[in-house]
């Protein structure tokens, strides 16, 4: 796997926390904190347009 820079985890309540990472190739990763070994990847973009897709509320139906 790619050399990723893994950010620091982002926990919400309970146990649910997470990192976001990217590597040297434009890719973007997100994986479960313990589980960096087998993250989803997608382009820089693509995280780009979740993270702010998420903060416009797009997914609060989800909560």
């Amino acid at each position: 796997m790619n050399d990723i820079t893994w950010e620091d985890a982002f926990c919400g309540e309970g146990n649910s926390c997470f990192r976001l990472g990217t590597d040297s190739q434009g890719n973007a990763y997100i994986a479960i904190v313990g589980q960096e070994d087998r993250p989803l990847t997608d382009s820089r973009e693509a995280l780009r347009a979740l993270i702010l897709g998420i903060k416009e509320g797009r997914a609060d139906h989800l909560l």
